[in-house]
This record gives C-alpha cells, structure tokens and sequence, in this order.
C-alpha cells in the first residue's frame, strides 16, 4: 500500500510499503478521508516527539472496513466507519479515578498513519472510540469525530449556562468548532482572529460579534476596551455602572503564550479561561498573581478526550446538528 512519511521537518515522501493483516481484536480500515490537524501541521514544520523520523501521520479520518481480526463481533468487511486514534487503557492511576483522558498509556497506544491507503485499528479503540458511520453524513463529515471531541471535552464539565457571554479566540478549524457547539448551548458568542475571512465563516456559523484584534508594536492584543463598545458592549457582561467587566469564558484557541498571558484580562471577576490551543514544551507564561487570586479567576486546561466524549461528539454528527 502507499503511505505518507515524514522523513523530517517539511519533507514528506509518498513509499510503497508492506499492507498489515488485522490480528486478534483488530480491524484494518481502508482510508476514505483524512484530515490536516493542527498537530500534522507543527509536526510538518517542526518535527514531533511522538513522531519518530521517517514516520507515519495523520490521525484523523474515516473509511470502509476491509478486513477484521479473529473476536471482532461490531464490524464486519465493506461496513463504513469512524473512529478516533486512541483509547485508555482502563488500568492505570488516572483510568480508575475515570480520568480517561489523562491515562498514562493513552498517548503511547495510540494509532498514526491516516496518511495512508490502509491504517490498523488496535484492540482497545476497536472497542472503545470506533463507530458505524451513518448513510446520513459524509466520510467527510465523519472524519471530524477526533477533533469535535477534544472540543466536546473543553467544553462539557463547565457550567456554562444560557445567556452567557463566550470569547473565542483564534477562528481556525478548532475555534470554529467551539462556536458551533457553544450556540448549541445559547450563549453568546464572541469570536477574534487575524484573519478576515475566518472572521466571515464564524459569522456564517453564527457568531454573535467578531473582530479582528489590534496590533501594537507587533504584538497582537486579543482585545482592546475601545472596541467592546456598540454592539459587543450590548452582548457581554456589564457592570452595575454599564462598564464593560468582561466574559464568563474565554476559549484560547491559538496556542500562542502571549495571548494565553492577555485573555485573563478580559474575563469578569469569577470567570473562567480554557486553554485549549497547546505551546511548545518548556514554554513559560507570566500572569498577576493578585487578579488571579482577588478576582478568584479559573485557568483550566483542556487536552484530548474520554469515551464519553467521543461518545457525545460521535451523537451530535449522526444527528446532524453540527
């Protein structure tokens, strides 16, 4: 079969290599469609430490079932399917306190090679995270499983009610994931970015307001109080004097430190800021202590998925609501 590999940073090879035959447990998926993630992309550029050079890649997709191992009862050959790469072990510290996501073997088990004609389905996702793709939606629309549920996880364990006021920032393919599932929730839905024509599709998918942020020096400011004014000023939370006080939630959806260090301020005094959009390792940010104590701020991390996760992002694509 032909396979994609990453020889080293931005130098992709297409190689004939050896099919794999499903053993005890496994399935063996013939690619239909496979999706860029932002993680393919950093591993382009720069490499990945998960990704052992010349290696495979791509993690997210869907496709048609072409073989099964031996005890595989949910699929058989020609089915459609969807799945994500990976699934926890059910044994390790963080498992048995249903700490799915942070399971100590999750990111060592998983599976990579959507880059390819074929990609092997471990035991463990065959029973946990790999569904029948519905007639109803696309193999495209499918492949959009791993992604929507690392955004169903950010989101699911807040107490986000309806009327809230939500900041997206960064309109990407992930940010614009959050505000699909966000209106879904009835809040209100800011969204910032750079670029004019993400700001345009976010507005299609129902944004409430969205702007682009200002430059200062170089440096990109996710906000600036003269421009929560009019419409924007109408939509989030305000004082008892009118003043703007800030969002109940920020979503940081671009991975960069300096705003990871600016949205704080732009939270209301109780408010909550989901880092989603990961640094580089040993990256270092600078927040002050007394607005984070005083105005009793929440910084909340928010990395891959659980079952249920996947569970609930696999329901809301079957059922068209995304």
């Amino acid at each position: 079969m032909l396979t994609s590999l990453l020889v080293k940073p931005e130098k992709i090879e297409l190689r004939e290599v050896k099919s794999p035959r499903p053993s005890k447990g496994e399935v063996l998926v013939k690619i239909k469609t496979a999706l860029t993630c932002g993680t393919d992309l950093k591993a382009f550029l720069r490499g990945h430490p998960m990704i052992p050079m010349p290696g495979v890649f791509g993690h997210e997709f869907s496709g048609v079932v072409a073989e099964v191992g031996k005890g595989v009862q949910r699929f058989k050959k020609g089915d459609e399917i969807m799945a994500v790469h990976s699934a926890p072990c059910l044994e390790c510290t963080y498992c048995k306190r249903k700490i799915y996501n942070l399971c100590e073997k999750i990111m060592w088990t998983k599976v990579l090679g959507a880059f390819a004609e074929y990609i092997l389905l471990p035991p463990h996702v065959v029973r946990h995270n790999a569904f029948h793709k519905p007639k109803n939606i696309t193999f495209e629309e499918a492949s959009f499983l791993e992604p929507l549920s690392c955004v169903v996880h950010g989101i699911e364990p807040l107490d986000i009610k309806k009327g809230d006021s939500v900041l997206v920032i960064g309109a990407g393919p992930i940010g614009l994931l959050h505000v699909l599932l966000l209106k879904e929730k009835k809040v209100v839905v800011a969204v910032t970015d750079i670029k004019n024509e993400r700001l345009k599709i976010a507005k299609e998918l129902s944004a409430d307001f969205v702007f682009k942020p200002e430059k200062i020096e170089n440096k990109v400011i996710p906000l600036n109080p003269p421009l929560l004014k009019g419409d924007l000023g109408g939509l989030i939370v305000k004082g008892s004097g009118g003043d703007f006080i800030g969002f109940d939630y920020i979503f940081e959806c671009t991975g960069t430190p300096d705003v990871w260090e600016d949205s704080v301020n732009y939270l209301r005094r109780g408010g909550t800021l989901i880092l989603f959009g990961g640094c580089k390792k040993g990256t270092a940010v600078t927040y002050d202590t007394y607005r984070l104590h005083y105005d009793e701020i929440t910084l909340r991390g928010a990395f891959h998925y659980t079952p249920a996760d996947v569970r609930k992002a696999y329901e809301l694509l079957c059922k068209g609501r995304l």
